[in-house]
């Protein structure tokens, strides 16, 4: 379904499905129109959560709730090297939170961006501690560590987004068949997809870190795969 602005909203079910059809890969396919990938995690939210005031667990949970569904601080640009390198993807793919949307659209604006919730960022579930109060940039750290943990309260669990990551893997390798694929997602997610492309040969040749806009571009390495407890 086309939504604004040049987005096409792919729903995580139609992602799933399709990225268990086996891709269109003949063996005459040429190896140089295989990807790359080049994944970049989303500019600074609008949301800031170096900021105060300091939360209770419940109000935390409120706050990772609008930061989930905010937008991009304004002022900002994607930086030319990022444009630079996604300039002539095939695919443009983006997790459908409007942070990432918003990074594909500065980063490709020429693009038709496939946007699905299969690449949201992992949960963030504060544990119930009572009569504690802590900045979003503290909750952030003891919500992932809990997640690690087991703990989820209402949302997704990590054996949860372990398999969605395996799924998300699947489409960028079934996408890159057919040319270079950029995808605008999360910090932590973007990680989890790190192991899981390895497992299927696909290295990483460039490391930009985790910061805002940063990117990481992998190439196929057929024979280089790796166990993904190697990363």
């Amino acid at each position: 379904m086309r939504g604004p602005a040049g987005l096409i909203s792919m729903g995580h079910s139609v992602l799933t499905d399709m990225s268990d059809e086996k891709s269109n890969t003949p063996a005459s396919r040429s190896a140089d129109r295989v990807g790359p990938i080049i994944i970049s995690r989303h500019g600074r939210p609008a949301l800031d959560r170096k900021k105060g005031p300091r939360l209770s667990w419940q109000e935390y949970k409120d706050w990772w709730a609008r930061y989930e569904a905010g937008s991009l601080a304004e002022g900002q640009s994607a930086p030319d090297a990022l444009k630079q390198i996604v300039r002539d993807s095939e695919t443009v793919l983006a997790s459908s939170r409007p942070r990432a949307l918003e990074t594909a659209q500065f980063a490709a604006p020429w693009a038709e961006i496939e946007s699905s919730e299969l690449f949201w960022e992992a949960n963030l579930p504060p544990p119930t501690w009572e009569r504690i109060r802590f900045l979003p940039k503290t909750w952030n750290v003891i919500a992932r560590a809990a997640w690690l943990r087991g703990h989820k309260l209402d949302g997704e669990g990590i054996r949860d987004a372990e398999a969605r990551a395996e799924r998300a893997a699947d489409y960028l390798v079934d996408r890159a068949q057919k040319g270079k694929v950029y995808l605008a997602a999360h910090g932590w997610f973007n990680r989890m997809l790190r192991p899981r492309l390895k497992a299927r040969g696909w290295a990483c040749v460039y490391d930009g870190g985790d910061a805002y806009w940063s990117y990481r571009v992998y190439e196929y390495r057929p024979g280089t795969q790796k166990s993904e407890t190697d990363d």
